[in-house]
């Protein structure tokens, strides 16, 4: 049946057609309603469905403010421009540099491929080895980056794995044909086999059925042997893949700046509460953590009982083959050699860095920031710090060489040397950074000072008042199933962007602590674990092992319920302790009017009555 020529016309246009349709169906708002309110919610009504649908470019999308505000007579220019660089774009760009100067010395490697040889090459423990990695890295590092990183080493060792079953069976093959002559022998040689655990237990079994005297029935079982080792690598590759998708999307939740999601959320929070208390990066990790932790375990258990079984011997745990992975595994991390002064330099940067975010002002004990009593020092100022120190110091002590070097001929070649390279070098900052994410920070950040400035955000809690008579848990729920399945067809990004300045006014109306729902709502948006277009990680292991999308749909449903359901439960014990949950804070009340006196004022005097439970 031939397809209609409209939809053939359709197919490669249907960005250019959003494009201009969206804007001239959504036209009416602002002219039914010319409010400032209206406007406003017509850029931001466009902006959500550009972002949706990825019509056009996301950052290219995040550059709408710049525009449409100050026509439609919203914001000022400054006013949006301004949103583009504040201090949480800073601390995101600062920590991003970290991260690529992890990478550029190949540290996040060295990190990786040692803790695996420390947890384990069994099945199972490998398969949370790869998992723990990932994690941590995706602490750091962008989660795409690291797992662009861990899917090489994955491949390798799955090869290692499928090649060693396929020469105990071929070796298992040319004993029992050669033996075709001697059937006590070769019942005797198959016992050996199976004593010194050689063969997998499905070899075994049909060994036993087969008369030894037909070598033909033996190649027909051998060639279904192969078939079932062939279909097992598939599902250890879908296994394994999973799990390296799954600890990447997961990882980034455990610290406040481990995804954009993350930092959305806190820029768009202190735009919303600039005198809010009891959030910094010590108390985002002192909750996410632990809720990290028993994501990654219900994970692991659920990737066994869907493709290893949970209480079955695994037939892969052979101890050939863990021994062969290992000598894999050790191999790669013998050719990096020893750990170079570049990575040393770079990890003790690293540490710095995360005690000095830590430890600014982690509320269970004064700070390093209450030091400068006089000024409020954010984390982007350690983050920048610590970058401009990587620029300064060299990735090499050459230039101690030449003058320790007394023979003459030599120190002519060290003159003739160039400068060591600094631990991180520019050009790698920008053919590696994000650009386009920082933009899309800078868009979210300038709609929800829009939202706020033109009152659309009173009008929109007016209209959810409605939603207090429900169970606030019920509430959170919802709106966590929200995030996680829209997540799925979007960016993550830009759903926490559109999101989050919604939950801010619905928190005033229900008057119950913001952090109730909007971190919940944050940390979903990571929680995508169905489709490969939901999240990179996804995408890059989907494309990887080549497995079917129905098989991560199977396996990636389950996991969205299994977060969300934990993360509900963890946020109404932890998250009350940590956050101190109870009561409305007095920051959040929304007669509070945020200026440059007001905060100011708030920052050298505070006089909060709500404090964090975690400074008692």
């Amino acid at each position: 049946m031939k397809k209609p020529a409209l939809l053939d016309w359709i197919r490669p246009h249907w960005r250019s057609i959003i494009v201009v349709l969206a804007p001239l169906l959504l036209m009416p708002l602002p002219i039914i309603s010319p409010t400032k309110e209206a406007r406003c919610g017509y850029v931001v009504l466009m902006m959500a469905i550009f972002w949706m649908t990825e019509a056009l470019p996301l950052a290219v999308t995040s550059l709408f403010p710049v525009v449409f505000f100050p026509l439609f007579g919203v914001l000022s220019t400054e006013a949006v421009c301004i949103q583009y660089l504040k201090e949480t774009n800073m601390m995101f760009i600062g920590g991003l540099v970290v991260a690529i100067a992890i990478e550029h010395c190949n540290l996040h490697k060295r990190i990786a491929l040692k803790v695996l040889l420390l947890v384990g090459t069994s099945p199972r423990l490998l398969m949370l080895g790869f998992m723990l990695n990932t994690m941590f890295l995706s602490m750091w590092i962008s989660n795409t980056a690291c797992t662009a990183m861990m899917v090489p080493i994955l491949q390798a060792v799955l090869n290692e794995l499928k090649d060693s079953k396929m020469m105990a069976l071929r070796r298992n093959s040319s004993l029992r044909i050669s033996t075709v002559s001697s059937p006590r022998e070769t019942v005797s040689e198959n016992q050996e086999i199976t004593k010194n655990g050689n063969v997998d237990a499905t070899i075994i079994h049909f060994q036993d059925t087969i008369p030894t005297q037909d070598v033909v029935a033996i190649k027909q079982v051998e060639e279904k042997l192969q078939q079932e080792i062939d279909e097992k690598y598939y599902r250890d590759t879908i296994c394994y893949y999973l799990a390296i998708a799954y600890a990447a999307n997961i990882g980034g939740t455990g610290t406040i700046t481990g995804t954009g999601t993350n930092l959305t959320f806190l820029g768009i929070f202190n735009s919303v509460f600039p005198n809010a208390t009891g959030l910094n990066f010590a108390t985002w990790m002192i909750f996410n953590v632990p809720m990290m932790l028993l994501n990654i375990l219900m994970a692991w258990i659920w990737l066994q009982v869907m493709y290893m079984g949970l209480c079955r011997k695994n037939n892969s745990s052979n101890p050939d083959n863990s021994k062969s992975v290992r000598q894999l595994i050790a191999s790669k991390y013998k050719e990096l050699g020893p750990m170079s002064y570049h990575e040393a330099n770079v990890l003790a940067l690293f540490i710095l860095l995360i005690l000095l975010w830590f430890f600014r002002k982690p509320d269970f004990i004064p700070g390093w920031a209450s030091l400068f009593p006089s000024v409020k020092i954010d984390d982007s100022t350690p983050a920048i710090l610590v970058v401009i120190i990587m620029f300064i110091l060299p990735s090499k002590l050459d230039f101690f060489k030449y003058f320790l070097d007394k023979d003459e001929k030599n120190k002519a070649i060290s003159q003739k040397r160039r400068a060591a390279p600094s631990l991180i070098d520019w050009p790698t900052v920008q053919r590696k950074l994000p650009w386009g994410l920082v933009l899309m920070l800078g868009g979210g950040f300038a709609m929800a000072q829009a939202v706020k400035e033109s009152g659309l955000s009173s009008w929109i809690g007016q209209q959810l008042v409605g939603l207090s008579i429900l169970p606030l848990w019920l509430v959170v729920t919802i709106i966590c199933l929200i995030a996680t399945f829209a997540t799925e067809v979007s960016s993550n990004t830009a759903i926490a962007n559109i999101l989050l300045p919604v939950l801010a006014e619905m928190s005033k109306v229900v008057r119950q602590h913001p952090l109730y729902l909007m971190m919940p709502a944050t940390l979903c948006c990571s929680y995508s674990f169905m489709l490969p277009v939901a999240t990179p990680p996804n995408a890059i292991v989907a494309e990887a092992s080549k497995m079917k999308t129905i098989d991560m749909i199977k396996s990636g449903v389950v996991m969205n319920f299994l977060t969300v359901g934990a993360l509900v439960v963890m946020f109404n014990t932890l998250g009350v302790i940590v956050y101190d949950l109870k009561d409305f804070p007095s920051w959040a009340e929304p007669g509070i009017i945020a200026n440059t006196t007001s905060v100011s004022k708030m920052i050298l005097a505070p006089s909060f009555n709500h404090s964090s439970a975690l400074s008692l």
